[in-house]
């Protein structure tokens, strides 16, 4: 299995960061609330600015609500769409 890593301080990959984009991670800062990529050394947060997009946010409307854009646990897919 090929990993790429975005966040070498805390090991974290590629795909973890687009699958916290998935459940609504919206911006660096979002990602590194779910999984502290960017919060040390923070030489991966323009990766993960280019993995986001921009103004690419499916979850918009809740933040702009004062929701919580983020799920808390990706593990449980099902229940994601059943909240979306």
């Amino acid at each position: 299995m090929n990993r790429v890593y975005v966040c070498s301080c805390f090991g974290v990959t590629e795909k973890q960061v687009k699958d916290h984009a998935d459940a609504g991670a919206c911006t660096p800062r979002q990602i590194a609330s779910a999984c502290k990529a960017g919060t040390d050394c923070g030489s991966c947060v323009r990766r993960i600015q280019s993995i986001l997009g921009r103004g690419n946010c499916p979850r918009r409307e809740l933040l702009d609500q004062g929701m919580p854009a983020l799920a808390t646990d990706l593990s449980a897919p099902d229940e994601l769409s059943e909240a979306a």
